[in-house]
């Protein structure tokens, strides 16, 4: 994705900030980029920490040179990244960042940072040790933390940082313009839920996770509409094998959220999401009952996805609970 041209184009208030503390040498110790899910906070994240190393601003980061496809990479010395979207972030996470941090910067830069993506997915004990590296930052050390929800982040974690928000993009616009882009109207309308970013929706709708997933959804939604059997014969011989990870099987229930949300705006006569499946939501609706119990029922099982639960056990017990009388 190009950032500079989505920060410009779609985040300019936030483009600007930077912008000026950048160019007139004052840059905060601790920015918290906060928005809500789908918005590119890593991508921004990582953006910003370019700038701080960049061999040619341009006037923020070129995205070309050494020092910041090393970013890219990964292979940046005195760049640390811990992602709370990937696995929750703990007090030995934030001791390392401390611990190494103490140090002299091994990079001609003399800058070191460190991002910590998703702070609301931080154990209590990490939170601690991260006010106290706020309060007391060393020197050239600077820290980009992410926040898809502010309100479950600290009052004195805010009070330390310099908090810069990112506004979402109207799904309507979004839709259009990833269908500009590329993508499938079916895509962009499933995908436009979890990102924010037209780029970003095309490339994630190439790869071959969400593809996976989206072939289990609409076979287990063509089965429903056969009978509770065949629900469950399809579930168990097409469907899981489908979802072999962890990833493509929040991708279904994710997506399957989404479908059952369109399930009750069919009975609302709301407008629907997913215009595409305009006709199957509708058989769907009059087929299927306890929609709202369902659709709580999909939320709270794709939370257990990351407590090491078996996979095909729970899809099992998801498709039970919504055939059942």
């Amino acid at each position: 994705m190009n950032v500079t041209n989505y920060l410009i184009k779609y985040q300019p208030i936030l483009y600007r900030i930077f912008l000026n503390t950048w160019k007139n040498k004052k840059v905060s110790h601790a920015y918290l980029l906060s928005g809500e899910p789908g918005t590119p906070l890593k991508e921004v994240a990582l953006f910003l920490a370019k700038t701080l190393v960049c061999d040619d601003p341009q006037p923020l980061a070129c995205e070309k040179c050494l020092s910041c496809i090393r970013i890219s990479d990964g292979t940046f010395s005195d760049l640390m990244v811990f992602d709370g979207q990937e696995k929750t972030i703990r007090k030995e996470n934030v001791s390392e960042i401390t611990f190494d941090f103490e140090k002299t910067a091994f990079e001609a830069k003399g800058v070191m940072i460190y991002i910590l993506h998703l702070v609301e997915n931080m154990t209590v004990e990490a939170v601690n040790s991260l006010l106290k590296f706020l309060e007391e930052p060393g020197k050239n050390v600077y820290a980009f933390l992410t926040t898809e929800n502010e309100s479950k982040i600290l009052p004195t974690i805010i009070s330390r940082s310099q908090v810069l928000n990112l506004k979402t993009i109207n799904k309507d616009e979004l839709i259009k313009e990833s269908v500009e882009l590329g993508a499938s109207l079916e895509d962009a309308e499933l995908l436009s839920r979890f990102f924010n970013d037209s780029t970003t929706l095309l490339e994630n709708s190439q790869k071959q996770d969400y593809q996976d997933a989206k072939k289990a959804l609409i076979k287990q939604l063509e089965a429903f509409l056969v009978s509770k059997n065949e629900a469950v014969f399809i579930l168990q011989r097409e469907v899981t094998p489908l979802l072999r990870t962890k990833e493509t099987a929040r991708f279904y229930l994710d997506m399957l959220t989404i479908v059952f949300e369109d399930l009750i705006n069919v009975k609302l006569n709301n407008r629907l999401v997913l215009s595409t499946y305009d006709k199957m939501l509708k058989e769907l609706a009059s087929k299927l009952t306890h929609l709202d119990e369902s659709l709580v029922m999909i939320m709270t099982s794709r939370g257990k996805i990351d407590l090491n639960v078996n996979i095909s056990l729970l899809l099992d017990y998801v498709i039970f609970q919504i055939i059942k009388e």
